[in-house]
C-alpha cells in the first residue's frame, strides 16, 4: 500500500463540481492498494500515518501527530501511485489491485483513520476527481508498506 501524506491547512475533493469530501487542518491522503496488500497492512498504515510526528510544536518543531493537534483528514483513492515508469513514456500500472479489492482495502484504511478519532472525509473510489488544497510547509511524505514497514508483509 502506498499513502502519499500532505499536511495541509484545507483541502476538498469534488465530482463533477460538486465537493465530496473536505478537510480544514489536518492530512491529505492519497492511497494505492497494490496487490498482495492486505487488511492488516491498510490498518497498520492508518496507524503510522495517525501517529505520525508531522505538525509543529511552538518551537518550530515536527514533534506532533494529526490527532495531537485535533486535525482533520480527507483521504482519497488514487491508482495512479502504483504507477511503473521503468519502460518507455507510458506508465503502467499493473501493481494497482483491481477496483473490488482496491476498494476493500482503502475503506479498510478509511475505517483505520476514523477509528483513530479524528473526523474524515473522503473522495469517491473510482471516480474522477478534482482536489483542491492549500499545502502547509509544505509536508509531503510518501508512506510505502514495502519499503517503510517491512514487518506487515
Amino acid at each position: 500500500m502506498i499513502c502519499v501524506i500532505q499536511r495541509v491547512k484545507s483541502a476538498g475533493v469534488s465530482v463533477e463540481g460538486r465537493v465530496v469530501g473536505s478537510c480544514e487542518r489536518g492530512l491529505l491522503l492519497l492511497v494505492c492498494a497494490k496487490k498482495g496488500d492486505t487488511e492488516e497492512i491498510a490498518a497498520k498504515m492508518a496507524e503510522k500515518v495517525l501517529k505520525m510526528r508531522i505538525f509543529e510544536d511552538s518551537d518550530g518543531k515536527m514533534n506532533f501527530s494529526v490527532t495531537d493537534v485535533c486535525g482533520q483528514a480527507l483521504v482519497v483513492s488514487n491508482f495512479t501511485l502504483a504507477a511503473s515508469c521503468r519502460r518507455g513514456t507510458r506508465p503502467d500500472f499493473f501493481a494497482a489491485e483491481r477496483p473490488p479489492l482496491a476498494n476493500e482495502l482503502y475503506e479498510s484504511f478509511v475505517s483505520g483513520i476514523r477509528n483513530g478519532g479524528i473526523p474524515t472525509e473522503t473522495g469517491r473510489f473510482g471516480e474522477d476527481m478534482t482536489i483542491d488544497c492549500s499545502l502547509d510547509g509544505p509536508v509531503t511524505i510518501i508512506l510505502d508498506s514495502d519499503k517503510d514497514m517491512a514487518q506487515c508483509v
